[in-house]
């Protein structure tokens, strides 16, 4: 008497991040010919069983081609291999700021080490500090802002919701194996995910160990001896509360300038704004002016340091060496009236700096 099976077995953890990976908009193939690849069509290839080495599993490299796509933004989604070059070293960089990624969106979870790469960047990978958007080595610094910026798109679509709530079902469903699971599994090295912080955000990647709390934080509003308002959630917070991953001692306008770069892209100038009395800098559009816009930034800014693309192509959005070479506005007494409305440590702010990767 022959059978025909109704249902299949597959791995349950494969098959969460392929229907994960189909939400965001892409699908799954296996391949003879390459490790891992995409062919800017829709479509994600790995290494069919024989390719991979005995700790590689397909959440792990399903999870990393994601952070890649984080890293380098939406558009890549329409390029073979997310636009990286993968036979120089050219893109190293890169390859760093998504490891620093894969490593912020794992520690919540207590998957830093379960799900963590397997290529020949793990020893990088496993030297990154408890914070991994910590600025370890002066060369970090590009690597780190990308790293911030792509952090920040996993709350945007294609990637939200379906990527935390990937990494959330993957927490529970190895937190209900690993009591089963031998010693030498990968997945047995999970840890216990880091209690949530009272906000809701991120707790800190470096746990009880710091000292830094919400009342110091640049994101909490008000002068309440007790409590105060956090920009990030929305809530009010105890000044004494310990501080979550997104703290920030203090926000300096003249080394920020992101609200004036490219994370913005238009400044209307108001009908009775004293910005009119510079026409040379003004472009007019219907009904009025902007202020005109080179490279991405407001034609009033001066000062910043660009990195270098060291032989990339040019990004979309350049970064700046942090230096003590200070923005500033050469009309700065005559700015718009949306330049003078604009409020540091507003929703505005953290915005535009989480653009550019200044903050978390």
């Amino acid at each position: 008497m022959s059978r025909n099976p109704v249902h299949l077995y597959r791995d349950p953890l494969d098959a969460l991040w392929i229907e994960a990976l189909r939400q965001i908009g892409l699908s799954l193939d296996r391949t003879d010919h390459a490790y891992a690849t995409t062919d800017g069509r829709g479509r994600l290839a790995l290494s069919s069983a024989p390719g991979l080495d005995p700790d590689d599993c397909v959440a792990q490299m399903v999870l990393h081609e994601l952070c890649h796509s984080l890293v380098q933004g939406p558009d890549s989604f329409q390029l073979s291999d997310w636009g990286l070059d993968n036979e120089t070293e050219r893109d190293v960089v890169l390859e760093h700021a998504c490891l620093r990624v894969q490593a912020a969106l794992l520690s919540p979870h207590g998957l830093r080490q379960a799900l963590a790469p397997t290529t020949d960047y793990r020893a990088y990978y496993d030297a990154l500090p408890a914070d991994p958007f910590e600025v370890d080595a002066p060369g970090e610094v590009e690597a780190i802002l990308l790293a911030r910026a792509g952090h920040a798109r996993r709350a945007k679509r294609p990637w939200a919701p379906h990527l935390e709530r990937a990494l959330e079902a993957t927490r529970d469903l190895i937190a209900a194996a690993k009591p089963y699971l031998p010693s030498d599994h990968v997945l047995a090295s999970a840890s216990e995910p880091p209690a949530g912080h009272p906000t809701g955000l991120l707790p800190s990647f470096a746990g009880g160990a710091e000292t830094r709390h919400c009342g110091e934080c640049a994101w909490a509003r008000g002068s309440g001896r007790k409590k105060r308002r956090c920009v990030l959630s929305d809530r009010k917070v105890k000044v004494t509360e310990a501080a979550c991953a997104h703290y920030e001692k203090e926000l300096d306008c003249l080394t920020c300038g992101a609200c004036c770069r490219e994370a913005y892209d238009t400044v209307e100038v108001a009908a009775d704004d004293r910005t009119l009395r510079h026409q040379e800098l003004l472009a007019p559009r219907h009904g009025g002016y902007d202020v005109r816009r080179e490279d991405g930034r407001c034609v009033a800014l001066s000062g910043g340091q660009r990195l270098e693309q060291r032989g990339r192509p040019p990004r979309s959005l350049p970064l700046y060496r942090p230096s003590q070479e200070r923005f500033l506005c050469s009309i700065y007494e005559d700015r718009p009236t949306s330049c003078r409305d604009f409020t540091r440590g507003s929703e505005h702010c953290l915005s535009a700096r989480r653009t550019l990767g200044l903050s978390v």
